[in-house]
């Protein structure tokens, strides 16, 4: 187990890019839901302001 946490000693650089890429794919999903959170407000808003007829 030693030796694979230790990565053939790239450790120091194999872990945090493996960090950085987590924390970049879970921002994405996060900033995603949010940005269709808001486009959906707005496009009930807009329904909403426009008597729901199409």
């Amino acid at each position: 187990m030693k030796a694979f946490l230790d990565m053939g000693g790239y450790a120091a650089f194999i872990w945090p890019a493996y960090g950085v890429t987590l924390a970049v794919l879970v921002l994405n999903i996060i900033w995603a839901r949010g940005s269709l959170r808001r486009a959906l407000e707005t496009a009930r808003r807009r329904s909403a302001s426009s008597g729901g007829n199409s």
